[in-house]
């Protein structure tokens, strides 16, 4: 593909670009700025990779608006294209380069489908597919080996179902959502009541549903409740290894790193980034726009726009503060010995 081939791909999604061709290469792909290659087209963004403008052996480059930025990379005679936003237009790059794998189109043969099961247009079903009674699938859906959809279960318009995951009885599907290999949706929630002989399983005959956009990771699992409904809202991101615990409610456009998990009820607004392995307690609820910094322990309702860190979680800023005590404590801790031995008390 010629830059200039590009460049027209591009200019669709990206709007008022500034472009230098120079000689209007040709591009045989995408490589990361650290180690590009010859004829492909490359990407810089932030001062930490600005150097590269310098040595870098690509043809051509994605760039913020950077006068200096772009001087240099004229000089060197490559061609460059200078958005305001380099990391969507890399997005919107890797797509004309790059085509995820789909399954076949059509009914694999060795797929077991129930006579009972709706099938909508256009689907793609791939080898050892166990699709269940009443099963819904709408137009477009793709499912890739050995994937298993309970009996009831609903998926939407053009979801893809990647190898090995499970969707569970109950559980409803939006449309323009991944499911990633490994990942189970509406498993039973964790619910048992203690009695004297030890424990009464609590049925989880509740709903799962996630809204279009959404998508979860490899290995994530998503838990109906006994009642009700565990929710995610439209385009949230599920990283992988999460857990999702019966009754959750999660708004729109969050984004939740791995290995995080929330016990029952817990409720999350919108725009909430939750950073790796971030624990929060049952029925705690985190307010719209909220940040959970990684490893944070969430014991308490956290306010809408706050940044919480540690464990238990305090205000980031109050714990900085507190962190920089904790670091003094060994230094205190012998003045104050030597304070106890000087004023003849006992320790």
């Amino acid at each position: 593909m010629k830059f200039s081939e590009f460049i027209q791909q591009l200019a669709v999604s990206v709007p008022n670009p500034q472009v230098h061709l120079a000689n209007d290469p040709e591009l045989t792909g995408l490589s990361a700025i650290e180690d590009s290659q010859a004829h492909t087209l490359s990407y810089i963004e932030g001062e930490k990779y600005a150097h590269h403008v310098l040595t870098t052996p690509a043809c051509a480059l994605i760039l913020p608006r950077h006068d200096g930025l772009q001087a240099q990379a004229s000089d060197r005679h490559l061609a460059w294209i200078a958005v305001d936003e380099p990391r969507i237009a890399l997005a919107h790059a890797i797509r004309c380069f790059y085509q995820p794998v789909s399954p076949e189109p059509g009914i694999h043969p060795s797929a077991q489908i129930h006579p009972t099961a709706h099938i909508g247009t256009d689907v793609a079903i791939a080898a050892n597919v166990v699709i269940g009674a009443h099963v819904t699938l709408g137009e477009g859906v793709a499912i890739h080996p050995n994937v298993v959809v309970y009996a009831g279960a609903q998926v939407g318009d053009r979801t893809v179902l990647h190898a090995n995951c499970v969707i569970h009885e109950r559980s409803e599907i939006g449309p323009d959502c991944v499911i990633h290999s490994g990942a189970v949706i509406g498993s039973e929630g964790f619910g048992f009541v203690p009695v004297a002989e030890g424990w009464v399983k609590m049925p989880q005959s509740g709903h799962v549903v996630l809204a279009s956009g959404v998508e979860v990771g490899c290995n994530a699992t998503i838990d109906r409740p006994a009642l009700g409904t565990t929710q995610v809202g439209r385009n949230t991101k599920i990283d992988n290894l999460v857990q999702v615990a019966h009754g959750c409610k999660i708004g729109d456009n969050c984004a939740i790193a791995a290995q995080t998990g929330m016990a029952g009820g817990v409720k999350i607004g919108n725009r909430v980034i939750l950073a790796g392995q971030v624990g929060i307690v049952d029925h705690v609820e985190v307010g719209d726009g909220a940040i959970g910094a990684a490893q944070a322990g969430i014991h308490s309702n956290v306010k809408p726009g706050e940044i919480v860190t540690g464990s238990p979680a305090l205000p980031h800023k109050v714990f900085l503060k507190a962190s920089a005590v904790f670091r003094r404590l060994p230094e205190m801790h012998r003045t104050l010995k030597q304070l106890s031995r000087d004023a003849g008390l006992k320790e």
